[in-house]
């Protein structure tokens, strides 16, 4: 059937006929916004998330908040965005 395939953030994980396996999940191969990332994973001829099994999904409603390659993004006046409720959160504590 399969052999374990997976080394590192996906040791266990194995190659199956509905593809690769990992805990009970059928992982699917990263995305093209997900090049550069270093959490990806090569697992024979593709690579792999080993944080979310739909890359696809993740990236759905804007960036990936797992994406190791991507800055954050910054406004007109040259200031980073960050969440609001983070924001105040960080008010609270005197920050």
């Amino acid at each position: 059937m399969a052999n374990d395939t997976a080394v590192g953030a996906l040791a266990g994980a194995v190659m199956t006929e509905k593809g690769l396996s990992y805990k009970g999940f059928i992982m699917e191969p990263i995305i093209d916004k997900c090049e550069g990332c270093d959490r990806a994973v090569d697992v024979e001829a593709a690579k792999y998330c080993p944080s979310y099994a739909n890359p696809a999904r993740k990236w759905a409603h804007g960036i990936c908040n797992f994406a190791t390659h991507v800055k954050a993004e910054k406004t007109k006046t040259g200031e980073v965005k960050i969440n609001p409720l983070k924001a105040s959160k960080r008010a609270a504590r005197g920050r």
